[in-house]
């Protein structure tokens, strides 16, 4: 059987794993052709394609990105994109396409398979958004570095009697900002999901500061906003393509909390540093056991569905359940972080 490949949307550590485990079992345990696809859905609709063999994924298991490059496109967006993806899946006589990607890049896949075509999906995102699954690959590679950054800032916070605000990745959820906020020993963590009050922030940030406590460290995800009816008016910025605009919020409170308590403040933005670098071991495990579970399912004839880890397992659920919604974080878990302010 000859099987497409390809990552879209954002870059995750992780990815490659999951490419050497279908090529890998598809090679090996099946016979598959694979061909990999040249920046997610673009490389698609303009028939870019590249054979992937065992000499190709060689040496990538502990390399970031994606060796076959990802953009953000949705074809199902764009006139004619539709076709073309059948038409160059057809040239290439693909007979079944897995798809890496995160909300965007699945949502896409799914109306790919429902014009006809065979489509497993893997969920990748460092925001952990993805709904359906315990875990996506590249989450704990972020968290792994954001929490490294906060344990870096605290000495230079304490060392200059600062409010240090980090901010992080999270636009829908803030998955990071509330796990590496724990992990790190923030005193308050921002996120989308509970809208925060400046006037709350800092008569804490006053008392923690006058009580016991000569710095204060601040997480906050990308797309937290505050509170209806209170005092900060904030519109999040958004760039060209839907994403918002980094360091917008961590300025905001920036200029905030310096003009309503006075102490010295900064900001450091980590951006996409999140995605870089070496993925940890549990990426690494995680891509491997979601490339081998889609290959398997492909192989097997299962159609639009998406792995997804559930407790111990990796399972297939429908791909027509992810579409278009967010797993957002628990209460309980942002409960463990209030708690610990």
């Amino acid at each position: 059987m000859r099987v497409g490949l390809l990552t879209g949307g954002g870059d995750v550590p992780g990815l490659n794993a999951a490419i050497r485990a279908v090529v890998k079992r598809g090679e090996g345990e099946y016979g598959h052709t694979i061909t990999g696809f040249r920046n997610g859905w673009r490389g698609v609709v303009d028939g870019i394609s590249v054979p992937l063999g065992r000499e190709h994924i060689r040496n990538q298991l502990a390399v970031g990105g994606t060796l076959l490059g990802t953009a953000r496109y949705h074809p199902h967006a764009d006139d004619g994109g539709l076709d073309a993806v059948l038409s160059t899946l057809e040239s290439e006589r693909i007979e079944a396409l897995i798809c890496i990607g995160g909300d965007g890049t699945l949502h896409a896949a799914s109306k790919v398979a429902e014009a006809g075509v065979r489509i497993v999906a893997i969920p990748k995102t460092i925001d952990n958004d993805v709904w359906g699954t315990d875990q996506s690959i590249g989450f704990d590679t972020a968290v792994a570095i954001a929490t490294e950054a906060i344990d870096r800032i605290h000495t230079t916070a304490e060392s200059h009697n600062r409010v240090m605000i980090v901010e992080v990745m999270g636009r829908h959820a803030g998955w990071i900002a509330a796990t590496s906020g724990i992990a790190g020993g923030a005193e308050l963590v921002l996120v989308p999901e509970a809208p925060f009050d400046i006037d709350k922030i800092e008569k804490f940030l006053k008392h923690r500061h006058r009580a016991h406590a000569r710095f204060s460290i601040i997480v906050v995800a990308e797309g937290a906003i505050p509170a209806a009816g209170t005092s900060m008016d904030y519109e999040t910025p958004m760039g060209k393509f839907g994403d918002i605009v980094a360091g917008a919020i961590g300025e905001r409170l920036k200029i905030e909390i310096e003009k309503r308590t006075g102490f010295d403040t900064r900001v450091v933005v980590l951006g996409h540093v999140q995605r870089g670098g070496i993925p940890t071991h549990v990426d690494r495990i995680l891509g491997s056991r979601f490339g081998v579970a889609a290959i398997d399912a492909a192989s097997a004839g299962q159609s639009n569905v998406m792995t997804a880890l559930r407790g111990e397992h990796v399972e297939m659920i429908p791909l027509s359940d992810v579409a278009g919604k967010v797993k957002y974080v628990p209460d309980e878990l942002l409960s463990v972080a209030r708690a610990l302010a």
